[in-house]
């Protein structure tokens, strides 16, 4: 909870401040060590904590990425070989305060840029309250694709971290679907859409936050999918990428799962990422049997702070495999 209780820049400052600290104590035990090569590697480590935590602040968030990914699937009808879905997550808008402010304008410039079919967002819009958008509405409106945008609520999108009584709970739950609404983003909650070209059509689907632990277990496969033959191929859109294992592959056919919520961890040192003690699959694309999961390392957070993972927005390309 304590990392909803505060804005984003007041985490820096605790940061910054733990660095000052730890670097005291380590000049503190350079001072009287004696051996002159130890001396070197307190020294050393001072300056390589200060790097990490300038990088974290300043350099990585604005190393913006598109990352870009092919789906081959038998299922995909012939219309839709070469139909490209820009994904992006974890938005976490609430974050871009000072001079972060023209980063979510570049990201938003580059999704725009990447001239998709489709836009679709996993969740994350705000950090704790529907009051984190409404800044943003007017930007965010600016996304468009010739087949819509479409999102899923994520955990930070319900009202779980606020102290208030059930009903004003769902009042923040209703205002924060409506500005997505109002930015003319198709919020899924248990539901799906059909897209079609011609005779052919694909199915986008969207369940909600189905977590472990605290986070909310809201999702419904039987209602995102229902109505749906398992000839169909269908894209699930789900925030939480445990859902995956846990209910989207023994409890339906989706071919294509796109996911955010792990941030890749935030932090990744030679390769490894504390993200991957908590997730299975935390960051890229995932493949099993025919099937595969796409997880976004996100755009910001609520500490918007990162080393090793850079912001990220993700261009899809789905092909049909050729029968041999």
């Amino acid at each position: 909870m304590l990392l909803i209780l505060l804005n984003p820049d007041t985490y820096l400052w605790i940061m910054a401040g733990a660095a000052c600290f730890v670097s005291l104590v380590l000049l503190l035990i350079r001072h009287f060590t004696r051996r002159r090569w130890l001396r070197r590697v307190w020294l050393l480590l001072v300056l390589a904590l200060w790097l990490l935590l300038i990088d974290g602040i300043f350099i990585t968030p604005r190393q913006l990425t598109v990352r870009h990914e092919e789906f081959v699937s038998a299922d995909l009808p012939e219309a839709f070989d070469g139909y490209r879905i820009l994904h992006f997550s974890d938005a976490h808008v609430a974050s871009y305060t000072g001079w972060r402010q023209p980063l979510l304008e570049r990201a938003i410039d580059s999704i725009i840029a990447q001239q998709a079919d489709l836009i679709v967002f996993t969740g994350d819009l705000q950090n704790k309250l529907p009051d984190d958008i409404t800044p943003y509405v007017e930007q965010l409106s600016r996304l468009k694709a010739r087949d819509s945008v479409f999102a899923v609520l994520g955990n930070h999108d319900y009202p779980m971290y606020v102290d208030c009584d059930p009903y004003t709970k769902m009042d923040l739950l209703e205002t924060t679907t409506s500005l997505e609404s109002k930015m003319g983003w198709c919020l899924l909650s248990n539901h799906h859409r059909i897209i079609r070209r011609g005779n052919d059509s694909i199915v986008i689907a969207g369940m909600e936050n189905d977590g472990e632990g605290r986070f909310p277990q809201l999702g419904n496969i039987n209602h995102a999918l229902y109505g749906l033959s398992r000839q169909t191929f269908i894209v699930m859109l789900e925030h939480d990428p445990t859902a995956w294992r846990r209910k989207i592959l023994p409890e339906c056919h989706a071919q294509l799962t796109l996911s955010g919520h792990t941030h890749g961890g935030q932090l990744s040192l030679l390769g490894l990422s504390p993200a991957a003690f908590n997730y299975q699959e935390h960051s890229g694309m995932y493949h099993i049997g025919h099937r595969a999961m796409n997880v976004s390392t996100g755009l910001s957070g609520v500490v918007p702070f990162r080393v090793g993972v850079r912001p990220e927005i993700v261009v899809i390309t789905l092909k049909r495999k050729k029968s041999q």
